[in-house]
């Protein structure tokens, strides 16, 4: 599932206090597997120098339009030919109107111009210069073009001010060229997923939760957004940040999620639920703290609402995915709540091997059977996930 394993990667690297973050970058790609050709500009080596960019990537950085080390002296179109993707980062205001514009004055440039792979961008600079209308007009020509536009972020700058314009961060950076590499199998679908645990409320400051972090809820609805799915996450109370280009919607109780879930169900295609929903509430919340009293407390439940079985219910359901998260004899009950909630498909784990950490191993039910995924990172495991569900939608049972 790693698309950058044997792929080669250009990077372009222009004249921004950025520059260092790209240097990060390189060495997050050639961890990953791929090679990296630097392309780097006489503003740029002002910032990070040569030297420093073929330490990490093991190879010569091109900078002069007539290089020599081509035998046909056409560098500027010879170093994308077979290349995955063109990256650069970081762009400044001046070189983003040079794309714009289709000027070619130096080998970045015109590398630019003559590519023969898909060219993406990240904007860096000053807060001001971002929001000057010459450079929104040049963004949105490129765009128009066809060209990638990753960020800019929201932060404090290199100049003391704070606002748009800043680069993201190098991991995001790879993690936003990673997903524009992966299969879109979700293009045009739209996804509704939950995450995170629910807080069932016994008093202003006491509840009834679980120990789910939300992780793998996130991962997939990262994972979805980068199969060119469009993408609404219900979350429960978790500290994770939203993915880029994901809706997201907060809520605390299970009925709140089931709510939210149903305002948000209209027109979706696929319905995961990741959630580990509460199954039991409070039937009483007291308006004030519970003070200690006799040495036990007797607590009422009521069932909450069973979201993913009302969600399958319906007469216009999506693709319903649930999620089965067992002690012991995961096969039996991961399998039964497939058939006993007619869902087309659900991911089954024993607790001890995903709830709460970065891994997890899980088994995948669906009306063909039984398929195992191996432990991974739940990253990887949700990229499995979105394949799986991918290949689901394009079969005749996948479609109910």
């Amino acid at each position: 599932m790693n698309e950058f394993q044997g792929k080669r990667i250009v990077l372009g690297v222009t004249g921004g206090v950025a520059a260092y973050k790209a240097a990060e970058l390189v060495r997050l790609l050639v961890k990953a597997g791929a090679e990296v050709d630097v392309a780097l500009t006489a503003a740029g080596a002002q910032f990070v120098g040569a030297a420093s960019f073929q330490a990490l990537t093991g190879r010569r950085v091109w900078q002069a339009l007539w290089d020599e080390r081509m035998d046909n002296g056409m560098a500027h179109i010879d170093l994308t030919r077979g290349a995955a993707a063109l990256l650069v980062a970081p762009a400044t205001a001046d070189f983003l109107a040079k794309l714009a514009h289709g000027f070619a004055d130096d080998l970045l440039s015109t590398l630019c111009l003559a590519r023969d792979c898909p060219l993406l961008v990240a904007p860096a600079m000053n807060r001001q210069m971002w929001e000057n209308p010459a450079t929104q007009r040049n963004v949105g020509q490129l765009r128009v073009d066809g060209v990638s536009v990753l960020g800019p972020a929201h932060g404090e700058q290199a100049c003391g001010e704070v606002g748009d314009g800043r680069m993201l961060e190098a991991g995001e950076l790879f993690d936003d060229l990673h997903a524009f590499l992966l299969p879109k199998v979700l293009a045009g679908k739209r996804v509704l997923l939950t995450a995170g645990p629910t807080f069932e409320a016994l008093d202003p400051v006491r509840g009834l939760t679980n120990s789910s972090s939300g992780k793998m809820g996130f991962a997939l609805a990262r994972a979805c957004a980068a199969a060119g799915a469009q993408v609404t996450l219900v979350a429960g109370p978790v500290s994770l940040a939203t993915p880029r280009g994901v809706r997201r919607m907060d809520v605390q109780s299970a009925a709140q999620m089931r709510e939210a879930v149903l305002q948000a169900l209209p027109g979706q295609d696929i319905f995961i639920g990741v959630a580990a929903v509460a199954d039991y509430r409070p039937r009483q919340t007291a308006a004030h703290k519970i003070k200690k009293g006799t040495s036990s407390l007797t607590l009422e439940l009521d069932a909450n609402p069973d979201i993913i079985a009302e969600v399958a219910a319906r007469s216009d359901a999506p693709f319903c995915v649930g999620f089965a998260a067992e002690s012991r004899d995961l096969a039996t009950y991961a399998e039964g709540k497939r058939v006993g909630k007619k869902l087309g498909l659900v991911v089954g784990n024993l607790i001890q091997d995903g709830l709460g950490g970065d891994t997890n191993a899980v088994t995948l039910f669906d009306a063909t059977g039984a398929h195992v995924l191996p432990p991974a990172d739940k990253s990887e495991v949700a990229r499995g996930i979105v394949a799986h569900i991918a290949a689901l939608m394009e079969t005749p049972h996948g479609q109910h």
